[in-house]
């Protein structure tokens, strides 16, 4: 069976659509890139930056940013729509591929990419640490791997945790409305709940009492459309799986990587990985 959920899928194609990132600001999402790959080894790719892909590419944003400083990117993604979408945002960009395909069926022969990165992606399929070994199978020997999935609260109080799963009370019954009613729904919230929230704590952080747990305190110096954006992507998503740090090193480590690094700042869980040079220690 496939790796994968037709219905996400299709939530992410109609995701995309409506929110392509050409709106997004360059100096924002430049921003937002750093934070995720804050602990990217650029400096051990080939001199050339070499071969690399980006998978779960969605609308491109983030091969954008990655395409100018390699040989080629791959882009991948299951979804037809979003790969229009990346195909328009990455146009003239002549060292960026696109491949319409799952985890499970990925376009390289083995051992032939330089690097990886699956930001956001690997949490909304059946099994995450499948989709990780069929990544780790793909990559050369100490070619590193950036990822990041969502986390399980457990760097958060027990008062977090409850108030998220409230929230995922709604997810699950929002994520299984037509694709109208999940927008309408999700910008409401938007506007109504991450708006209010992350700009209270702009204005707490500018006085210097902004508390560790603020809720959405992420978002206190992002713009609305990323509000917008990450509102349709939390509740309109039928799969969701998080993860705590100790799991996603554990899937890391089980697949074959090794020097698993951790980004210590938001999003959380972001992990720089590197594959094993010896087979015999897989």
């Amino acid at each position: 069976m496939s790796n994968s959920d037709a219905r996400t899928i299709a939530g992410f194609g109609y995701e995309w659509s409506r929110f392509t990132q050409r709106e997004l600001e360059a100096a924002e999402r430049r921003e937002l890139f750093e934070r995720y790959f804050a602990n990217f080894p650029w400096a051990s790719l080939p001199e050339n930056g070499g071969v690399g892909a980006d998978i779960g590419c969605g609308s491109g944003r983030w091969a954008m940013l990655v395409a100018p400083r390699v040989a080629r990117l791959h882009l991948i993604d299951a979804s037809a729509e979003a790969l229009e979408v990346a195909r328009l945002n990455l146009a003239g960009i002549e060292n960026a591929d696109f491949h319409l395909a799952s985890v499970d069926s990925l376009p390289f022969p083995d051992e032939s990419l330089d690097f990886a990165f699956s930001l956001g992606v690997l949490h909304h399929l059946p099994d995450t640490a499948a989709a990780i070994r069929a990544i780790a199978a793909k990559l050369k020997r100490g070619a590193p791997f950036l990822i990041y999935l969502y986390y399980a609260f457990d760097n958060r109080p027990l008062w977090y945790r409850a108030t998220w799963q409230l929230s995922n009370l709604l997810r699950l019954g929002i994520a299984r409305l037509p694709g109208p009613l999940r927008y309408g729904l999700s910008q409401l919230f938007a506007g109504v709940v991450y708006f209010p929230l992350a700009r209270l704590g702009r204005l707490l952080d500018r006085y210097h009492r902004l508390p560790a747990n603020w809720p959405l305190s992420y978002y206190r110096d992002a713009s609305f459309y990323v509000m917008r954006t990450d509102a349709l992507d939390r509740f309109g998503t039928r799969l969701e799986r998080r993860f705590t740090r100790a799991e996603i090193a554990a899937m890391l480590e089980s697949a074959g990587f090794e020097n698993v690094s951790f980004s210590d700042s938001p999003p959380y869980w972001c992990a720089v990985a590197i594959k094993r040079e010896s087979p015999a220690q897989a």
